[in-house]
């Protein structure tokens, strides 16, 4: 579960899973495929008063309620995902940690993927989960 608070810049999120318990703060742009991201992590734990605190200071925007399954191979992670209220999803996602393999290296592992995957141009999503369920709900 992804629980987005109200800010003025970019993205904030807390996630809340078996896998992942992590404040995100990130910054994307919505146009459909591959698309970098700037992204802040700090790893919570579960249960902590955290999500409390955010709510009181900035408000929820939105709750993203989602099952996932992550795959890895190498620095490619691959989320499969049913989000509550829209359905299922893949995202590829190269990862450079350290800034040692290039924007251009992993646009080739993204668009490797996604060939081998089979994804077409009409597939590919130019909005995130949380976007599309705030678009549903007004």
């Amino acid at each position: 579960m992804d629980v987005y608070f109200n800010v003025p810049n970019g993205r904030l999120k807390l996630r809340r899973g078996i896998i992942e318990n992590n404040l995100i703060g990130y910054e994307r742009e919505n146009h459909a495929g591959a698309k970098q991201s700037n992204v802040g992590l700090f790893r919570t734990e579960p249960d902590s008063q955290l999500e409390e605190i955010l709510t009181k200071a900035l408000g929820v925007k939105i709750v993203v309620d989602k099952q996932r399954e992550i795959y890895l191979i190498d620095n490619v992670k691959f989320h499969v995902d049913n989000v509550e209220g829209l359905g299922s999803f893949l995202e590829v996602e190269a990862i450079d940690k350290d800034g040692s393999i290039g924007r251009e290296r992993l646009q080739e592992q993204c668009n490797y993927y996604r060939t081998l995957l089979e994804v077409q141009d009409n597939d590919l999503l130019a909005e995130s989960y949380s976007d599309m369920l705030l678009k549903i709900q007004k």
